[in-house]
């Protein structure tokens, strides 16, 4: 009986160093399993493995040299209309949209008061004058001294320059336009008051615009004063207009670039508005050949472009100068030349160097 209890204290006993070996074993093999299914699945990137692109093989173009550049149209004219001298609004001749023209009544104000001190002035006046033609025929006959007459004159003469004033303060309650143009604001309303330096209307001249563009330091000497060029508006693409230089910045604004500004007529029906945007067009009148790329095609950066060129199966970047970008393609003036390759599409993973293959 005791022999039977020894043999079974030990067969419990290796049943214990066992079965943690057996545990940790399978642990070991799974977790070696799972390494390996992981490893597996995680590409493994070959440097030395060619990379497929798309390619192009460049040759002369035959293209014309046309440079845009974007501005803004503004009003020649616009400015904000107030009295110039104070008064009560009665009324309010136009609103905004109103075509106007020079010397049209816009605004009137309150001149009852003015006219009665003219009603007053006109009876001081006549009997100014009366005196006057009394004292003259006095004075003939030596009937009285001649200083009177002279004061009989200089207070008519007076009375005569108080009548012109109010004349003209009376002309003055009577707001008119300064020029042709649109109402594009109004900022007052009948019963309001008026008065000097507060803004009631504003007017706006469009039937000759300004084209305002700023210029690189680079394309400056494209533009000569007095010269006429090709201005189109993006919103009417079908209209060219003729826009003459009147002004060449003489220094940069933040953006390092110059101001130039063109005087362009408006259409008949005045299609131009201010604020709209649109370009100046150069245009050379001899086409040239040049190598053109795609614009996709470029690397690095603006002040260094690049392009992948494939040389005996290798991409290599090389660095190259932009003359000028037409829609989605770029005018390369330097950096290639025909019958060189270089890579259009399939940049992922590409490197300076690396082995390529064409599709």
């Amino acid at each position: 009986m005791a022999k039977m209890n020894a043999k079974s204290s030990t067969l419990k006993k290796a049943l214990y160093l066992i079965i943690p070996l057996i545990v940790i074993a399978f642990v070991v093999i799974k977790l070696r399993s799972n390494k390996e299914i992981t490893q597996s699945k995680v590409y493994q990137y070959n440097k030395e493995q060619a990379i497929k692109v798309q390619a192009d093989t460049l040759q002369f173009e035959d293209v014309d040299d046309i440079s845009s550049y974007s501005g803004i149209f503004e009003p020649n004219k616009e400015t904000k209309i107030s009295a110039e001298i104070q008064g009560k609004i009665n009324d309010v001749l136009v609103d905004v949209g109103s075509v106007v023209h020079k010397g049209q009544p816009l605004i009137k104000l309150d001149n009852s008061l003015l006219k009665l001190q003219l009603q007053t002035l006109k009876v001081q006046i006549d009997g100014l004058e009366a005196d006057f033609k009394r004292y003259t025929i006095l004075a003939k006959v030596d009937a009285i001294q001649g200083i009177q007459l002279e004061k009989a004159e200089l207070g008519l003469r007076s009375a005569k320059v108080q009548r012109a004033t109010l004349l003209e303060q009376i002309s003055k309650t009577t707001i008119k336009a300064p020029f042709n143009g649109i109402v594009t604001a109004k900022l007052s309303e009948v019963g309001a008051f008026a008065a000097p330096g507060v803004p009631l209307l504003q007017i706006t001249d469009i039937s000759k615009l300004k084209f305002t563009v700023n210029i690189p330091e680079n394309d400056l000497h494209n533009f000569q004063m007095n010269q006429s060029y090709q201005v189109t508006a993006d919103a009417y693409s079908g209209i060219s207009l003729s826009g003459k230089t009147t002004m060449i910045g003489s220094k940069a604004n933040t953006g390092n670039s110059f101001p130039v500004q063109f005087a362009v007529n408006n259409t008949a029906a005045f299609k131009i508005k201010s604020g709209m945007f649109g370009k100046v067009v150069l245009k050379k009148s001899t086409p040239e050949d040049r190598i053109v790329i795609s614009s996709a095609a470029i690397m690095g950066t603006a002040k260094q472009p690049q392009v992948y060129l494939i040389k005996n199966g290798k991409a290599i970047l090389q660095n190259i100068t932009i003359s000028n970008k037409i829609q989605n393609k770029t005018i390369v003036s330097g950096g290639l030349k025909a019958g060189d390759v270089i890579v259009t599409n399939g940049f992922i993973n590409l490197y300076d160097g690396a082995n390529v293959t064409v599709n």
